[in-house]
């Protein structure tokens, strides 16, 4: 007799944990061990599911990098355990979250799925009941007793994503977030559709690793015309700051000023490290391709190629953390590691 598999549910906030009390309107904490009540369709899944709950469940702009310690935690105490983790969590910071944990959790063999909702779960509307269901089907997937997917997803509306890949593009649809430059890893529609070609393939397995130290002393500057010296000299200034994410323009290029190739180049001299990433939504830094590129390329800064914002600033947190020395930095930042570039 085949043994159900076992999803662990992990809630640290968010809108698709809410219900709403039609008496007086409010929108109150959904408790997740009453799920069956709640979603009875969860019965029809294969699966056992259990659940953890923050102590104090977050609004995801409160989400910060000891939270994500304690969701890795969390995945780590439970990951023998479990065959399978979904992750619930305001669709406001989730990029950003999916995207750190995905270099926190090395030799990742088991699905971890981030999901949320655009409205409560009792809301009459909710898209929440189908992200949630679906992440929890995506989770318990299996294929020769293994794990279809084995890394860090992202659902939303009908498509699971690669949680490094994903970036939030509205805050009104249902459809919240693209992926634009992978292609999406799953499809739900009248059938579950698994794009085995765009997985993390996993040739060797290795020990499940949690890295837990990050280091926060990183910033993104996002280039726009008339931005001047001093604000570039002031976040350059920042104390205690090691890495910088530029945000340039189309395929990573930048104003040609003197100075501020020389405060770029000044701060670089001094063991900053700067990643260069393209504030298009899609594509990729081509340094070089254009005049305007040519410098920063002289200036050997790190060619973010056509990583997120949201991977790239976690990736250097979790790069600085890990202690990666400053002569091996760049190459190691350009280095697919998760899958988050190609």
């Amino acid at each position: 007799m085949k043994n159900k598999t076992h999803i662990l549910l992990i809630y640290t906030g968010g809108t698709i944990g809410m219900v709403k009390d039609y008496e007086s309107g409010a929108l109150k904490a959904f408790d997740f061990d009453k799920m069956s009540k709640h979603i009875p369709e969860l019965a029809q899944l294969d699966c056992s599911i259990d659940s953890v709950s923050f102590d104090k469940p977050i609004d995801s702009s409160n989400m910060n990098p000891d939270h994500w310690a304690k969701i890795a935690t969390l995945i780590e105490e439970n990951y023998e355990d479990h065959d399978g983790f979904v992750v619930l969590h305001g669709s406001d910071t989730m990029s950003y979250t999916a995207s750190a944990l995905s270099f926190m959790l090395e030799n990742l063999a088991k699905p971890v799925i981030f999901t949320g909702s655009q409205l409560p779960i009792g809301d009459l509307r909710t898209d929440a009941k189908e992200n949630l269901i679906t992440s929890i089907q995506i989770a318990a997937l299996q294929k020769k007793g293994k794990p279809v997917i084995q890394e860090v997803g992202l659902y939303f509306e009908y498509k699971l994503y690669r949680g490094n890949r994903t970036t939030k593009i509205n805050a009104e649809h249902f459809q919240a977030f693209t992926s634009l430059n992978h292609p999406p890893l799953a499809e739900s529609g009248v059938h579950l559709r698994v794009f085995n070609e765009y997985l993390m393939q996993r040739k060797n397995v290795k020990r499940f690793l949690v890295h837990k130290k990050l280091d926060a002393n990183v910033v993104i500057l996002k280039l726009f015309p008339g931005l001047n010296r001093a604000v570039v000299q002031s976040v350059l200034g920042t104390p205690n700051l090691k890495a910088l994410v530029l945000e340039t323009y189309g395929a990573g290029n930048a104003p040609t000023d003197h100075w501020l190739l020389e405060d770029l180049g000044k701060a670089m001299k001094n063991g900053l490290h700067i990643v260069n990433v393209t504030q298009c939504s899609g594509g990729s830094v081509i340094l070089g391709q254009y005049k305007t590129s040519e410098q920063l390329k002289e200036l050997q800064i790190i060619n973010g190629k056509d990583i997120t914002t949201e991977a790239a600033i976690t990736k250097l947190m979790y790069l600085l953390g890990s202690g990666v020395s400053h002569k091996l930095f760049k190459t190691v930042f350009e280095t697919s590691l998760r899958g988050e570039m190609q």
